[in-house]
């Protein structure tokens, strides 16, 4: 089973993505910060990560520093998961950190899962 890891500050944000996936057949983990974010992939990779940006003590774009200088997580798929809808930000996101999607919240459920498919294929192929 495909193992997703959702970071985001607010629980209930979790549960709807946990209710998006986990009827697709993925195993949806949750943290609820950037350290435990860490703390979680360190013990048990997951095989997608999807990061929100904006989260008190450690944001998305720390997790994502500490991320790509470990070795043993740097290859983890990045789908930015965010609030962050200016243009620019998706810019830097996708073409300046190199983060495999981004989208923006509100998202609908099907605009998720595309995501999520897309870049899980994408990373099957390798």
């Amino acid at each position: 089973m495909t193992k997703i890891l959702c970071v985001e500050d607010d629980p209930q944000m979790i549960d709807l993505i946990k209710l998006i996936l986990e009827r697709k057949g993925y195993e949806i983990l949750g943290a609820e910060g950037g350290r435990q974010a860490l703390a979680m992939m360190r013990a048990d990779k997951p095989d997608l990560l999807l990061l929100d940006i904006m989260m008190p003590e450690m944001d998305g774009g720390d997790v994502f520093h500490h991320m790509k200088e470990e070795v043993e997580l740097r290859n983890i798929p990045v789908i930015v998961v965010t609030a962050k809808a200016a243009p620019i930000d998706k810019v830097l996101w996708m073409n300046v950190a190199k983060v495999d999607d981004y989208v923006t919240k509100p998202f609908g459920p099907h605009e998720l899962l595309e995501s999520v498919e897309k870049v899980l294929a994408r990373y099957q192929k390798l």
